[in-house]
């Protein structure tokens, strides 16, 4: 009996400390903050609330917020370089992020897809194929750089990236709208539905996390995180009529093969008209987890 006291007293005692560091990790709201090299002021209430409503959904939304940090490191590393190329502002990485939580195969219920939950009419209208077989919404690099399509065209419209990230999720036409009906050319300071209102908030709180997670009680090693997958491409221009054989073929298996090319959508791959299509097959060598290789992308990530 005395031993289970003593097991019962350490438990509780044990979930009372874990309780108060959740409580003291809740992060302050900064007085501003920086967004697409734009200074923005966060010291009017409604900002200040706003802002503090999203950085306390990151901080109690533990098991999603921790995940999105340990993908990061496979999929930052990627996109990184291409919104670079593409003359895209870094900080549009985390406009993905609120988007699909860094899920690659993400789907919302209106049929948005992939990291940057294109929609299947604008997807197409921004080069992606996206049909039943091939759907590049979910291929990462060429979803990226239709993103960047769309976020150029918002910006030559607006020349505010600020008011591009409100459109990505409202559309052009009603920021616009809302912008001349409003008479203002802040779209900070636009009424709108809860859900675009809460948009750029939730944007520049997801890197605000991402540049210190420990300050949202988020205590990660580097071998926590989740490393970018090393493949081979092989360039195709016909057809595979089963890719689950295709793949024990090539040395791997199909669940894997699926993995490196989400956009894959059957188990087949239709080819009629002969174009250029490249596979990723992961390579035997990086299949093994070591946690003592692991090299976080952004050192802020982990602890030392």
């Amino acid at each position: 009996m005395t031993n289970l006291i003593r097991i019962l007293t350490i438990t509780i005692l044990f979930l009372l400390s874990a309780c108060m560091n959740i409580l003291h990790a809740q992060p302050e709201v900064p007085q501003s903050v920086v967004f697409c090299n734009k200074q923005i002021d966060l010291t009017r209430f409604d900002r200040y609330e706003r802002m503090d409503r999203e950085l306390l959904a990151f901080t109690y939304m533990h098991s999603t917020s921790i995940q999105m940090i340990k993908k990061a490191n496979r999929y930052f590393p990627v996109v990184e370089p291409i919104l670079k190329e593409e003359g895209v502002p870094d900080d549009f990485k985390y406009l993905m992020v609120i988007e699909s939580n860094l899920n690659p195969n993400a789907r919302s219920v209106a049929g948005a897809a992939g990291l940057w939950q294109f929609m299947k009419i604008t997807g197409r209208e921004y080069g992606l194929e996206v049909n039943d077989n091939i759907d590049e919404r979910y291929h990462i690099e060429k979803a990226t750089r239709a993103a960047c399509k769309y976020l150029k065209d918002a910006y030559a419209k607006y020349n505010d990236w600020v008011a591009v990230a409100a459109s990505y999720n409202a559309g052009q036409a009603r920021i616009s709208t809302q912008l001349e009906k409003q008479f203002t050319d802040d779209a900070l300071d636009l009424h709108l539905v809860e859900e675009t209102a809460r948009y750029v908030y939730r944007i520049i709180a997801a890197k605000i996390m991402f540049n210190n997670p420990a300050q949202f009680g988020f205590v990660l090693k580097a071998s926590d995180l989740y490393v970018p997958i090393p493949y081979r491409e092989i360039t195709m221009t016909t057809g595979i009529d089963d890719l689950a054989r295709w793949a024990k073929s090539q040395g791997t298996t199909y669940a894997l093969l699926k993995n490196l090319n989400p956009w894959l959508r059957q188990n087949f791959m239709q080819n009629r008209s002969h174009r250029t299509y490249v596979l990723k097959v992961p390579l035997k060598e990086g299949l093994t987890h070591h946690p003592e290789k692991v090299v976080p992308h952004n050192k802020n990530w982990v602890t030392k």
